[in-house]
This record gives structure tokens, sequence and C-alpha cells, in this order.
């Protein structure tokens, strides 16, 4: 059978340049889109480099030795990151997460880590600082990201078996090494600690039940991902995806669960307890159940690109704005005008008739998950 050769869109030559309104009010800290949703989370890309190449993200058929990650000199400074988040934050933003690629293979992270934990909302508080993580290099830095102001981590882990896990990452990392930089997160408070699992049917289910008594008791909210359509190399189709409630299904016939209320509005994990008090699993379910309604996440990529979507096809070049020395007023005016007009809810279109054509969607590795 012939290798199927994908087609992968540079995302990082066609972003539109955002138009700066002449009269635009200055920021109130509620800014609303077409469907009152406000801008609250800011995830934010430091790195489209990886050193995992999980079939669902980066494919190594696709992301091979030879594919051309963008130049240092591309990719925003720690300053002009800082800059935008604040502009964000006068919008506002809430809670910043920092994503990849792989955000740990961002050198000296810990100090852009400091630079944000220094802001403070409209409202006078301290960020929601938080960081995505395939936890490789975690155990060596953990430490130095508290330290820095990092509140908590995210760990994206899809097995516990080690055969299993070195297949799912394509780069023969153990696991042994993931759960060692997930105690030393917990040692050093970054908590509450979250594990996403991204679940294929056929592929990594069987891992659904040992992952939850692994984590069960211990203080680490273990959350399953229904596998989902981002980007266009990774062969997505739905008979691999392994529906929220067949999960929940499966675990509360060893573990009876009852069900939590939402944390914060827009929160994208639907919360279950364990009934006897051993903690919590979560379930995102965008495929089964779509959760655009409540969707307030606007996403930066490496190089300064703004995106409405997880399934996008199109940034906004706020990069363009930072070098051509527009001023935080017009940055922040140009942002308020992108997102009082989005009007994105892909997964609540997915399959009708109304869907957008998205044959061109954004890879998650380029603007994380």
């Amino acid at each position: 059978m012939a290798e199927r050769s994908i087609p992968l869109v540079d995302h990082r030559s066609i972003g539109r340049v955002p138009r700066v309104p002449a009269a635009a009010p200055p920021p109130t800290g509620v800014l609303l889109d077409t469907r009152q949703r406000p801008l609250r989370d800011l995830r934010i890309s430091v790195t489209d480099r990886c050193n995992f190449r999980c079939s669902y993200c980066m494919p190594k058929s696709v992301f091979d030795r030879d594919h051309p990650f963008l130049p240092h000199k591309d990719l925003l400074t720690f300053e002009e990151i800082t800059r935008l988040a604040k502009v964000f934050i006068a919008h506002g933003v809430q809670k910043v997460r920092l994503t990849g690629g792989e955000p740990l293979l961002r050198k000296d992270l810990d100090r852009l880590v400091a630079m944000l934990a220094g802001l403070r909302t409209a409202e006078g508080r301290p960020l929601d600082l938080t960081l995505t993580t395939n936890a490789s290099l975690l155990a060596r830095k953990a430490r130095d990201l508290k330290d820095a102001g990092l509140q908590r981590v995210t760990v994206s882990l899809d097995a516990l078996d080690d055969a299993v896990f070195r297949r799912m990452n394509d780069m023969d990392f153990p696991v042994a090494d993931v759960l060692a930089g997930i105690e030393a997160a917990q040692a050093v408070g970054l908590g509450p600690i979250k594990v996403n699992m991204v679940v294929q049917r056929g592929v990594n289910d069987h891992e659904i039940l040992p992952m939850a008594r692994h984590f069960r008791g211990s203080g680490i909210v273990l959350r399953f991902i229904e596998y989902m359509d981002v980007g266009v190399t990774n062969g997505w189709r739905m008979d691999q995806v392994l529906p929220s409630a067949e999960v929940l299904e499966r675990i509360g016939r060893e573990f009876p669960l009852v069900p939590l209320q939402a944390n914060t509005p827009g929160e994208t994990a639907e919360r279950w307890a364990y009934r006897d008090g051993a903690g919590e699993i979560g379930l995102i379910s965008s495929v089964t159940r779509a959760f655009c309604r409540d969707c307030n996440r606007a996403r930066l990529s490496t190089e300064g690109q703004l995106y409405l979507c997880l399934f996008a096809s199109q940034g906004h070049d706020l990069r363009s704005l930072l070098r051509g020395n527009a001023s935080d007023e017009q940055i922040a005016a140009a942002i308020g005008h992108i997102w009082q007009q989005r009007d994105d809810r892909y997964s609540e279109l997915r399959g009708s008739a109304q869907a957008p054509e998205r044959s061109a969607k954004v890879e998650m590795s380029y603007i994380g998950g």
C-alpha cells in the first residue's frame, strides 16, 4: 500500500494584517464577540518545535528532519509576548497558558514566566498563569518555573504502558521520564496538576482504566480528550473517536462517579468526581458535545498570529503591528476589532451543511491545544 502524502499548508505566510480602527474606545476589560462571548483566556505558543512526533499532532511523515521550523528571528521575543499579553489583559484576559510545540524547548522560558507573572488583571489580581507540556524536560525545570511564578502545569500523557507510549510519541521516549516530571512538578507545588489523555479508539483506549487507577487519589485531575480533527496532517477519522460518554461508562463501572459543577465559565472539561472522594476526572468532548457557545479563548502563535479558534484556517498578523511601531493603543484597537467580529463555532457545525470549508485548518502543533 502506497504511503499517503499529506500537503502541509504553511500558515506562517498567510496571516492577515489587522486593521487599526481610526477611532476606537480604550479597553474596558469586557470585550464581546458576535455571540456575546467574552475574551478571558489567551494561549501563547512559544515554539513550533517538539521533541515528540505524536501522530495526532506532529506525525513524523510530515514533520520530518527536513521540516523547516521557524528561524529564531521570526519568533516573538519575550518582551513582545509580554507587551501583547498586557494588551490582551486590558481587554479582559485573566488566564494565560504557555504552550507549543513543546514550550520547555524554548530557551530561558522561566524568564518569560517571570515577566508574565508580574502582570495584573484589570481587577488588579495576578494572572492565572499555567503551561501545557509533554513533561519530557519537566523534572529538571519544574523548580525554576515555580520560582519564576508559574502556578500550575497540564501534562499530555496518552498511555501508562511503556510500549504503547513509546509507539504513540514515535520517538521511543519512556513513560517513566514523564512520570518523573509529574512528580517533580508536584514536589515544587505546581498544582493542581492536570493530565490530558487524547483517546483514540483502537490505539490507546485500552489504557483508560489503567490511567484512571494510577491517578485516582493522587490529587491529579485526569482528563480524557476526544480525538479531534485539528489540522490536516493527522489522518483524523470519525470512527477513531471514542465518545466521552463511553469513557464515562467504562470508568463508572469500576469507580462510581457523580457530576460536578464547572469551576469557571467557558471551562472545556465536564467534571466528574469519584463517589468515594478519591478525586475527579474531566471529559473534553469537542466532537460529540461541542462547547463553542462558551468559548472565551484566543490563541497567539509562535511568531505573533492571532487565531480565534483551534480549527481556524487563517490568523491575524499582530507581529506586523509590533514591529511596525504601532502603539499599544493601536494594537488594542486592532485586537478589539478582530474579537468583535468573531463568529467561530466549528465544533457545533462539524458535519452539517452549515460547516465552513476547512481544508486548510491550522495545525495544533503551531498554535497549541
